[in-house]
């Protein structure tokens, strides 16, 4: 076997996990969302074309009752990924009011709309005539377009295949390179990046092959020359699946980069918001639960339960103020500093000490001073939040109770001053 041979399954392998890992999303998510579903039959559609090009399973089809089956077999189903791809691209860029004055990328994707389904079926039916007719198949292929340069039957039929592939390609580049340009973030941008350039592979890819057929009509190369050819543009085109799988990658890997961080965002934060419910139950929208309960509650998504229990934490210390003595927050600033001092601490002791003063009878009185939040979005507010649950942790209660006590018993000495970071 040789590198290239060992390079096509790797990159087969790669094409058909990729595809596996968004077939769920693709098969069982909104009806309505064409997008998923058509980038997922473009993965698929290319990992069955990449398998049939392996060594094994080119070998066996070439070889089997019809010959060459594996090159017919490779461009249905590399034609059937084209066309999805394409509505992949009328699903993201064609949609736009009918009203006004239409952006060119819009306009262009109308008309691919247009075209593409009518170009597929002819493309297909016409494949299919002249590879049972003017293909000469008297002998098995190994390397299609090496083993039958000079043949105007197999050049025909090749370029028919690559007049189509390459004109997607093209009209794929066009598309991400406009919305990469647009795109405002970094893994979308890498992203669309990585496909771009995969495209732009595939349009040379598509060219230098249909002149290397020609010209080989005209002047027959070299068995050996047709065949490092023939191994370099494979392995051309292996790179471009390899960018393509992985640039399309890109923004589910950041999705689920970001569905990680709340969950452990989740995991830190559920001691704290656990205590504060249980201290006012009829804040939550459902009973607060244990940590593996809540994270198994799947009808709420992650981002949103995570935002709701920010907005909980913070509504329950807004209600705490009233139970907190009035020199509380001076006293847990001034116990909080040290040189083992660390941020949310002086909040983790508030917040505490509050709780055992609401849990020991004390009446609702007027709202005692709090610390000032600098937070200036939700991310920076969960963020500080997850500081402030971690230091939560490490106050007992013997503490906590020192500093309560200290508050109700007079003036505590004057806060230390600190610049509190989101």
């Amino acid at each position: 076997m040789t590198s290239l041979d060992l390079a096509g399954y790797l990159i087969a392998g790669l094409m058909t996990a990729v595809a596996l890992w968004r077939m769920p999303a693709a098969l069982w998510g909104d009806e309505e969302d064409r997008r998923r579903r058509a980038l997922w039959g473009c993965y698929a559609g290319f990992a069955i074309a990449l398998w049939t090009k392996t060594e094994a399973v080119r070998t066996g089809l070439n070889n089997s009752a019809v010959t060459d089956l594996a090159v017919l077999i490779k461009h249905y189903t590399a034609t059937v990924a084209i066309l999805a791809i394409l509505s992949y691209i009328v699903a993201i860029y064609g949609s736009y009011p009918e009203e006004g004055a239409a952006p060119r990328h819009v306009r262009f994707a109308r008309l691919v709309q247009r075209l593409a389904a009518k170009a597929s079926v002819a493309t297909l039916i016409l494949l299919t005539v002249l590879f049972f007719t003017v293909v000469d198949r008297s002998e098995p292929s190994d390397r299609f377009v090496s083993d039958h340069a000079g043949e105007w039957g197999a050049t025909l039929y090749m370029s028919v295949f690559y007049l189509y592939l390459g004109a997607a390609s093209a009209v794929c580049a066009f598309q991400w390179a406009l919305a990469t340009l647009d795109s405002r973030r970094r893994h979308l941008r890498v992203g669309l990046g990585m496909m771009t350039f995969a495209m732009f592979i595939g349009v040379g890819y598509t060219v230098s092959r249909t002149l290397f057929l020609w010209i080989s009509v005209v002047d027959e190369p070299t068995e050996a020359f047709a065949l490092r050819f023939d191994r370099i543009t494979e392995a051309a085109q292996l790179v471009l699946f390899a960018f393509f799988a992985l640039g399309a990658s890109v923004p589910a890997f950041a999705a689920g980069a970001r569905r990680a961080r709340l969950w452990r965002a989740q995991v830190k934060l559920h001691a704290l918001w656990f205590e504060l419910m249980a201290a006012f139950p009829e804040q939550p929208f459902d009973p607060p639960a244990s940590l593996a309960r809540e994270l198994t509650r799947f009808n709420v998504p992650a981002d949103l339960r995570v935002d709701r229990w920010a907005a909980d934490i913070a509504d329950a210390v807004e209600k705490l103020r009233h139970y907190a003595p009035e020199g509380l927050l001076a006293t847990a600033e001034q116990t909080a500093a040290g040189p083992r001092s660390r941020e949310g601490l002086a909040d983790a002791y508030w917040i505490r000490a509050a709780l055992l003063a609401k849990a020991s009878g004390a009446p609702a009185g007027s709202a005692s001073p709090v610390a000032a939040q600098q937070a200036t979005d939700q991310d920076g507010e969960v963020a500080r939040l997850v500081r402030v649950a971690a230091a939560y942790r490490t106050v007992d209660e013997d503490r906590a109770r020192a500093v309560l006590a200290a508050a109700t018993a007079g003036p505590a000495a004057p806060p230390r001053t600190t610049e509190r970071t989101a």
